[in-house]
């Protein structure tokens, strides 16, 4: 059976944060794999957000969202889950991309654990088509957990660096 258990970590207070139960729906419904799986999000402040972007992908700001894939393990045994990897949100960011692009904070939050986990599960969005085939992805988990296109809006925040497709920036 595949299960995916999902460890949530508030690196600041959680008060107007959604909640745990939220992003572990989220990170479920983008889980496509087989077997057990282990993955942590951790919700950080624009402090570590800067520190995190800055020491692994070398731009001087914080991000909305960073997956960091877990190195390729053996098995620890037979049956045992599989660890993906981390996803970290940065909650400043994503309040500010929220109320920019006119979407509710827990349908933003929502989309970013789902982009976050698609990128551990090996997808990627720096190529037109597969930017593409990402956001269709994204969009239909989105939309079985009842929330809107996440790429209709009027003017998206965007990453500076973040290509030109409407994608969301992430590493």
């Amino acid at each position: 059976m595949a299960t995916l258990e999902v460890v949530v970590q508030y690196a600041l207070p959680r008060r107007g944060l959604p909640s745990a139960a939220t992003l572990h729906r989220a990170a479920r419904a983008a889980w496509r794999g087989t077997g057990r799986a282990d993955v942590a999000l951790r919700v950080v402040d624009a402090d570590e957000g800067l520190e995190l972007n800055r020491g692994f992908r070398g731009r001087d700001y914080a991000t909305n969202v960073l997956s960091f894939p877990a190195p390729d393990l053996p098995p620890m045994a037979a049956g045992e889950p599989r660890y993906l990897g981390d996803i970290v949100l940065c909650a400043p960011v994503l309040a500010r991309e929220a109320a920019e692009q006119g979407k509710s904070l827990r349908a933003h939050y929502s989309h970013m654990v789902v982009h976050g986990l698609l990128h551990l599960q090996g997808m990627d969005h720096q190529e037109s088509g597969e930017a593409e085939a990402m956001e269709a992805v994204e969009r239909s988990i989105l939309a079985g957990l009842g929330y809107p296109d996440p790429y209709q809006t009027g003017s998206p925040a965007r990453d500076p660096s973040a290509p030109a497709t409407g994608t969301v920036p992430n590493a």
